[in-house]
């Protein structure tokens, strides 16, 4: 049997490293990202060792790429972009703008051709949606006011790099591009008219989204739900992304981001689009990851070496020059110090689009690779700062000013201990914790709810339920729901893991308090049991115990002791 397996190695030492070096990151408290670039570059040609091939690298990339861009289009929210339309999408454009010039400007002083200049302006003008969503929400700022504007600049960002994907290629054919220098004195009208034939296929494009896909894509999935096969719905909705990006490619001339893009904006509006996101995840999780590993192979350490002085330009584009036109921007808009310090902070960085452009310009001729080694540094360094440019970000804004948001101005909000004493916690509102909310609701008792999806908080707070925004795992948060003064907490998340914490959490504030669980094996049953939950609920046992009982009243195995609901008085 031959050993020979370039294709395994890679996949195999990429995952591998990236496991170790993303988990080191973690444990620093830094993103996870920065370890699979690392681990990149361990595995790359540039450092000793094993070398992974570039090759297959590149394609497995390719489809993370494409995983990526449908999880972008699936997350796209028009709703949440109009809400703060007014700020995002002129804020988001004029930084964009600003930043592009910084970069161009920073080429031109090294003697690079505009084409080049731009390339590189555009990669350090858009932030990591990685990174920024993580930071909101270890900041617990994503329901506020300056959260929504952060997330509403990210998606018009989105947008606006999409749309730089799509009209690259058409650049590098109008001024040389495809493996040649790019010429600096192109005719304006040859690049005109490329630019239009590139709009063109790409207007056709969408047009048959639209009219077409837009029918056709939620029919399939629809009718594959209806089948019942979980294998299937999964693999058809990889069929879809997979397959539009391909069509886009290979029919109309376009990238893959834009067709994974629009394939997943159109099953957005769709019902079945969060389950098609939960099937999809972990294949998305794992091809993201080899992107960021395929980025990272690319990247020579020499170049913080051999370029230093212009390395630290292209960081202070980043920290300081894109930084500083967000927070003018804000404030021009009327906004108060404390938003214009979160979007600051939250953009002081680049990353996964900035590496799809750099890749995509090296390509097309468009980029050296001292440029795309310029990006990758600056990403790289860049996000390992980010967590300090929060901190200085919260020594700057003051304490109490007065109007802003009626917080502490800083940039993690408070969360403030319920006054609900006597209360029933139930923690997760899906489909188990929607019906005990329910019934609690029924029998009168007071109830909090901790959820960390926003559409299903919203739908406890119109049940009746005060809710928390966040997971439950997080110690101030689940103490925020006063579990010391509860009568009884319902764990109603389907992840044992997550659970055993809260309910060790949870009993360890309250000794008294009656906790009960769900779980779906024995195993779980016992871990729940070790961290301190008096019942568990295994759902397949319950089943079949309905179902028996349906025809054996009788003889129906005996179950767990029921839960007697009593209204507080």
């Amino acid at each position: 049997m031959p050993h020979h397996t370039p294709l395994i190695a890679t996949i195999v030492i990429g995952l591998v490293l990236a496991f170790i070096l993303g988990a080191v990151a973690q444990r620093l408290r830094i993103s996870p990202l920065v370890g699979y670039l690392l681990a990149g570059v361990i595995a790359g040609p540039h450092t000793p060792g094993f070398v992974a091939d570039q090759g297959l690298a590149n394609e497995l990339a390719e489809i993370g790429v494409i995983l990526l861009m449908f999880g972008v289009g699936l997350h796209f929210s028009l709703k949440d972009l109009l809400s703060v339309r007014a700020i995002a999408i002129p804020g988001a454009i004029v930084q964009i703008a600003v930043a592009t010039l910084m970069g161009m400007g920073l080429a031109l002083l090294l003697g690079w051709p505009w084409a080049q200049g731009f390339v590189f302006g555009l990669a350090l003008s858009v932030a990591s949606t990685v990174v920024l969503l993580r930071a909101l929400q270890e900041r617990r700022l994503l329901e506020t006011e300056r959260g929504k504007i952060a997330v509403g600049w990210l998606i018009v960002e989105d947008i606006a790099m999409v749309a730089a994907l799509v009209l690259l290629p058409a650049l590098a054919d109008a001024v040389g591009g495809n493996g040649g220098a790019p010429a600096g004195g192109a005719d304006p009208i040859e690049i005109l008219k490329v630019l239009g034939i590139a709009l063109g296929k790409v207007a056709a494009f969408i047009a048959l989204m639209l009219v077409v896909g837009r029918r056709v894509i939620p029919w399939i999935l629809h009718y594959i739900a209806h089948t019942g096969s979980r294998e299937l719905f999964r693999l058809a909705v990889l069929a879809v992304a997979l397959g539009t990006a391909y069509g886009a490619t290979t029919l109309f001339d376009v990238s893959f981001a834009l067709g994974a893009f629009f394939a997943g904006m159109i099953l957005a509006e769709s019902e079945l689009s969060r389950q098609a996101t939960n099937e999809t995840l972990p294949l998305r999780d794992a091809f993201a990851v080899l992107f960021f590993v395929s980025v990272g192979m690319l990247f020579d350490p020499k170049i913080v070496i051999d370029a230093p002085l212009v390395l630290l330009a292209t960081i202070a584009i980043i920290l300081i020059g894109k930084s500083t036109a967000a927070y003018l921007i804000v404030r021009l808009f009327g906004h108060p110090r404390s938003t214009a310090l979160t979007i600051s902070a939250s953009l002081a960085q680049i990353g996964e689009f900035s590496f799809i452009l750099a890749g995509l310009g090296v390509t097309l001729g468009l980029l050296t690779e001292e440029g795309r080694d310029l990006i990758l540094a600056g990403a790289i360094i860049t996000i390992l700062l980010n967590p300090l440019a929060f901190w200085l970000m919260e020594r700057i804004s003051p304490h109490r000013a007065e109007g802003e948001e009626g917080s502490d101005g800083g940039t993690r909000e408070a969360v403030l201990v319920t006054a609900l004493t006597g209360h029933a916690i139930v923690i997760g509102y899906g489909r188990v914790g929607s019906l005990v909310g329910a019934g609690l609701g029924q029998a009168g008792w007071p109830f909090l709810v901790l959820e960390e999806i926003p559409e299903l908080a919203e739908a406890a707070r119109q049940h009746g339920a005060e809710t928390i925004l966040g997971n439950a795992a997080d110690p101030e948060l689940l103490n925020a729901a006063n579990p010391a003064q509860a009568r009884v907490l319902f764990v109603a998340i389907p992840q044992a893991f997550e659970a055993g914490q809260i309910v060790a959490q949870a009993r360890g504030a309250n000794p008294h308090l009656k906790i009960i669980a769900r779980a779906h094996s024995d195993a779980e049953v016992e871990h729940l049991q070790k961290h301190g939950a008096d019942l568990i609920i295994m759902g397949e046992r319950e089943i079949a115990q309905g179902m028996l009982a349906a025809v054996l009243p009788m003889q129906s195995p005996p179950g767990p002791p029921e839960l007697t609901v009593t209204p507080v008085m």
